[in-house]
């Protein structure tokens, strides 16, 4: 799947979730959503485009970005 669409999902999902008021409450929602929905290839995308400088992803798909990668780092340890 290509960058753009990658980042244009990422910040569709997110926009949804924005309108949570609870910011915290937004990234676990969106995290619990790319994480069941998402195939392991797109999400390993959309934390490889979050690192560059100019990604284009909203802040909230940068914040749900950053935990998946935590995550990953955290499930590789554990292999």
């Amino acid at each position: 799947m290509r960058q753009d669409k990658i980042v244009k999902m990422a910040n569709d999902i997110g926009a949804f979730y924005q309108s949570d008021p609870d910011h915290d409450a937004a990234i676990v929602a969106m995290l619990s959503h790319i994480s069941r929905f998402w195939a392991k290839r797109m999400r390993e995308k959309l934390i490889a485009h979050a690192k560059e400088a100019d990604s284009g992803l909203s802040p909230l798909s940068l914040a749900v970005a950053e935990r998946l990668a935590a995550a990953s780092v955290t499930t590789a340890l554990k292999s």
